[in-house]
C-alpha cells in the first residue's frame, strides 16, 4: 500500500483495517479504557493490521491532532513507546508561554504537565523570571514526531527555553517566528553575554524536584553550572552534557510509581557525584565532535528502515485505534 498522504483517506484505510477484527475486539474498542487490563486486552487482541505497518509510525502518530480518550500512561521507553491519556499544558498561563503552536506538541503525562506548571511560578516567584517559554513536549498520543526529537515519546520529556518570557501576550505568529537566544559560542565556550546567573538558578531549580531524572543542556553549559555550584552539589549529577540544548535545556521525568510499561533510564551516578569530572572531560573534548570515518573498504552505510508501528510496544496499537 502506498501511503496516502490525504489524511482523511488515511484514517478510512486504517478503519477498514480495524473493522475486520472480531466482534471482541470492536466492542472493546467502542467503549473509553480505564484500566490498565482493558488497555492490555485490546492491544493483545490482535486484528489483522496489513499494510499499516509499513506506515511510518511517526506519520500515524505525527497525524493524531487529540490525545487518545484513555487512562493517562506512559508506555515503553523514551525513545520507543506512546502516550495514552495525554494532558495539554496550557498555551498561556501565569508564568509561561507555549511557543511553536502550529507542531501541537504541549502534551505530556499530567505529572509533566504539573512540573512545568509548578517550575514557571516558582521561577517567576523566587528567581526573578516573569516567565517561561515551554518548547516541544509531546504529541497528542506521543510516539515518534514527524521531525526533530529521537525521545519525547511518552509524554515525560519537555523543553524549556532559556530565552525569558517577554512581558506581553506573544500572538500565534510571534510564537512560530520569534528565534530562541543561544548560550553558547561553540561546544567548549560559554557565550557570557547571554548567560546569566538566573539560568544557572532555573536549572539547578528544575534538578532539585524529585520528580525529574534528567536535565540535558549543552556541554559549556554544564561546564559552567559546575563553576557556579557550591553547598550541596548532588542535583549536578541529574544535569547531563548533550548535543543540541545551547538554546534551551530538556526536562526528563522519572516514570510514574507503579506505572506499569514505562520504562525509567539507569540512574545518573557519575563517579564524582556530579559529572563535573571524567563525563564533563569528554564532552568538552573535540572525540564526541568529531565524524566518524569508516574503515577502509567497508560497506556504505545504509540508514535503518523508519520505525512502524510493530516495532512500538503492543499497547501502542490500542494508542493509535482508540477514540
Amino acid at each position: 500500500m502506498h501511503f496516502v498522504k490525504n489524511k482523511n483517506a488515511m484514517f478510512k484505510i486504517i478503519a477498514a483495517i480495524f473493522c475486520a477484527a472480531t466482534l471482541q475486539v470492536v466492542q472493546v474498542q467502542a467503549q473509553t479504557v480505564t484500566d490498565q487490563n482493558s488497555l492490555a486486552q485490546l492491544a493483545t487482541t490482535q486484528p489483522p493490521l496489513g499494510d499499516i505497518n509499513k506506515i511510518p509510525a511517526k506519520k500515524l502518530f505525527g497525524s493524531e491532532k487529540l490525545p487518545a480518550n484513555l487512562k493517562s500512561r506512559a508506555i515503553g521507553d523514551y525513545s520507543r513507546g506512546c502516550m495514552a491519556g495525554g494532558q495539554a499544558l496550557p498555551v498561556n498561563g501565569p508564568a509561561w508561554q507555549v511557543m511553536r503552536l502550529s507542531r501541537n506538541r504541549n502534551w505530556a503525562m499530567p505529572q509533566m504537565v504539573d512540573v512545568l506548571e509548578r517550575l514557571a511560578n516558582d521561577a517567576k516567584k523566587y528567581d526573578g523570571w516573569n516567565g517561561l517559554l515551554v518548547g516541544d513536549m509531546a504529541q497528542p498520543r506521543g510516539g515518534p514526531m514527524l521531525s526533530g526529537h529521537a525521545s519525547h515519546q511518552i509524554g515525560l520529556d519537555a523543553d524549556v527555553w532559556f530565552t525569558p518570557m517577554p512581558d506581553h501576550l506573544l500572538t500565534p505568529k510571534e510564537r512560530e517566528n520569534i528565534s530562541a537566544t543561544v548560550m553558547v559560542l561553540d561546544h567548549k565556550h560559554i557565550n557570557p553575554k547571554t548567560w546569566t546567573e538566573s539560568r544557572a538558578r532555573l536549572v539547578k531549580r528544575a534538578a532539585s524536584y524529585p520528580e525529574v531524572a534528567r536535565i540535558f543542556v549543552h556541554p559549556p553549559i554544564k561546564a559552567e553550572l559546575c563553576k557556579w555550584a557550591t553547598g550541596d552539589r548532588s542535583w549536578l549529577a541529574k544535569v547531563r552534557p548533550l548535543y543540541g540544548h545551547d538554546y534551551h535545556f530538556h526536562i526528563r521525568l522519572n516514570c510514574p510509581a507503579g506505572m506499569k510499561g514505562c520504562n525509567n533510564q539507569w540512574k545518573p551516578d557519575p563517579k564524582d557525584g556530579t559529572g563535573c569530572g571524567e563525563e564533563l572531560a569528554y564532552w568538552m573534548s573535540d572525540v564526541p565532535w568529531t565524524p566518524h570515518k569508516p574503515k577502509p573498504g567497508a560497506p556504505p552505510y545504509v540508514p535503518p528502515p523508519p520505525l512502524t508501528l510493530s516495532g512500538l510496544p503492543a499497547e501502542c496499537r490500542a494508542v493509535v485505534a482508540a477514540p
